[in-house]
């Protein structure tokens, strides 16, 4: 791994830089913004408030809740333990989780972490309001799962799945003998160093999380109970852990070849369809592939490897252009960011790799 670059502002981006000028620090945009090509960190900035009402600003090294971003995670901890013998993705969920509905066996880990197993998303459920606001132990999301039946035979369709990531996460701890956290943590987080990456337990120092519910001054959103998407999304980290993290995986020194490659794979059934008119993205395990900028005027077309991450009071986008070794990273602190992330990702991978600045998205 090549040594951590110096924790510093960099704005190395006039054209995106231009459009944080206008943006930064508004309800249009706050969080933090970093843009890297090789071993060469072009931007680097943050904009707005930690916490306003304590008149905290953001700094360089701020926490942000991940969200869905940590399904990357939990995904890389099961090839993991696939590397170390331990388990293959191709293992009947079966094996591992006990006891199991019938309905259940011909599901893999696999399935699990391409949203391929058919098991109903904790959002599409009856009750999804009261259990979204209410603390829940792994042993419970599991036993939640079972109360449900499959909405469609697995492996022959593709549904983004929360409920799939939760009980990854249970089989991880069943095979380490670890809690994900402590499995994360000693696996990947303390050899990288990633000091300022973890699991949002209440006492991360996470920055609070913002909402636009009215014409006013932001809405603080203090109540995350990322407890019911454990293994899906309750990670936070940093702009500069986060880009230790993409270097590590996307350059091989987290997994093997083999496991790599499964990874980034496209596991959606042959027959899934276009979104939107443009080609669909490849779903991988925790993570995407797809020609974002097509999403983006003026479109440009090199392939990205990506994820969002959109949960109380956060919204990210982490992506990564393996051609020309580009990483960006945004995050906000402000739930109703969506559009503003996704342009700010978009202008900071073409300007990087010298393609025309993105100007609006038409996603």
């Amino acid at each position: 791994m090549p040594p951590r670059p110096p924790l510093e502002v960099v704005q190395e981006l006039p054209q995106l830089q231009a459009q944080l000028d206008r943006w930064g620090g508004t309800r249009a945009f706050t969080g933090g913004v970093l843009v890297a090509k090789g071993e060469h960190v072009l931007y680097r900035q943050v904009y707005g408030w930690a916490d306003q009402s304590a008149g905290r600003p953001l700094e360089l090294n701020s926490r942000f809740r991940l969200a869905s971003v940590s399904k990357q995670f939990t995904a890389a901890a099961v090839l993991r333990l696939q590397d170390e013998g331990k388990l293959s993705v191709w293992d009947p969920v079966c094996k591992w989780i006990q006891p199991c509905p019938a309905a259940w066996e011909p599901i893999r880990i696999h399935h699990l972490l391409s949203h391929t197993s058919g098991i109903p998303d904790l959002m599409a459920r009856p009750g999804w309001g009261t259990r979204r606001v209410t603390p829940a132990t792994l042993d419970e999301l599991t036993a939640d799962s079972m109360r449900y039946g499959l909405q469609f035979q697995p492996g022959t369709k593709v549904r983004y799945d929360n409920a799939g990531f939760n009980l990854a996460a249970a089989i991880v701890e069943k095979v380490s003998g670890q809690t994900l956290p402590d499995f994360l943590r000693t696996a990947f987080f303390e050899p990288l160093g990633m000091n300022d990456t973890g699991y949002d337990d209440g006492a991360s120092d996470v920055v609070m999380g913002y909402a636009n519910l009215t014409s006013g001054p932001p809405t603080p959103q203090p109540n995350a109970n990322v407890s019911i998407i454990y293994g899906a999304g309750a990670l936070y980290s940093t702009l500069d852990d986060l880009l230790v993290w993409q270097r590590a995986l996307h350059r091989g020194h987290l997994l093997t070849p083999n496991s790599y490659r499964q990874m980034i794979a496209d596991h959606a059934p042959d027959d899934t369809p276009d979104e939107r008119g443009n080609p669909r993205r490849l779903w991988g395990y925790g993570i995407f592939e797809k020609e974002l900028g097509r999403q983006v005027s003026p479109t440009f077309l090199d392939n990205q490897i990506f994820h969002t991450g959109s949960w109380s009071g956060f919204r990210n986008l982490v992506t990564y252009q393996p051609d020309a070794d580009v990483t960006v990273i945004v995050l906000s602190n402000n739930y109703h960011t969506r559009d503003a992330v996704f342009l700010l990702s978009q202008q900071g991978v073409a300007e990087a790799m010298g393609r025309p600045f993105p100007t609006a998205t038409h996603r």
